[in-house]
């Protein structure tokens, strides 16, 4: 099971993924790809609502950083949000390397009784959630 401090050192070659998506692939020189998706279920949604900075600074220089923070039921500074929300979480993931780093940034809603998080592993692991 893969942990996001496992891309700490590693390479990114690609990145595939942008605003609106809600799944981003990131494939390293060692051959591996780790995947931050959400499965959707009935009556939420989650997906990358913006992404700060360039995805190519993180491409061909090994990660340096590579971070996670999680707001739920709570509007983070500075962040546009929708008039209403049921239920929801932000999910920010920063990744960096010596040419600069990034913050994808997730949101999920719901209506209380679904997951709006993220999920990160690697390709391959046997997950199916």
């Amino acid at each position: 099971m893969a942990e996001l401090k496992d891309l700490i050192g590693k390479t990114i070659t690609e990145i595939e993924g942008e605003k609106g998506d809600d799944c981003m692939r990131l494939k390293t020189s060692d051959g591996k790809e780790y995947i931050f998706e959400h499965f959707q279920d009935c009556c939420e949604g989650v997906d990358i609502e913006d992404v700060v900075g360039d995805l190519n600074d993180l491409i061909g220089e090994p990660l340096l950083e590579a971070e996670e923070v999680t707001h739920e039921n709570e509007n983070p500074p500075g962040v546009a949000v929708p008039q209403y929300q049921d239920s929801f979480t932000w999910t920010f993931y920063k990744l960096g390397t010596r040419k600069g780093s990034v913050t994808v940034r997730w949101y999920g809603s719901s209506n209380g009784y679904y997951s709006e998080r993220v999920t990160f592993h690697e390709a391959g692991d046997g997950r199916w959630y």
